[in-house]
């Protein structure tokens, strides 16, 4: 026994008279932009993923670049 689709028009006229359509509008466009406001969230968190494991790579070569110019002979004449 399944659903008919004359019973979700029922349950979706009883839905519209008891909340109206401008309700209905203003709650679909608050749902759309919760949803738009999550994706964009996830977005922004695995970019933000990215670019830690990026940082952590280059944070391995760092030592190895400042080691090299501390080895370097500095020209005190200009201080």
């Amino acid at each position: 026994m399944g659903i008919s689709i004359w019973q979700l028009l029922i349950v979706l006229g009883i839905v519209i008279l008891l909340f109206g359509t401008k309700k209905l509008r203003n709650i679909g466009s608050d749902l759309g932009g919760a949803i738009r406001g999550f994706k964009k969230s996830m977005s922004d968190e695995d970019s933000k993923a990215e670019n830690q494991e990026s940082l952590e790579g280059k944070e391995g070569e760092q030592p190895q670049q400042q080691a090299a110019a501390e080895d370097k002979p500095r020209d005190k004449s200009h201080s």
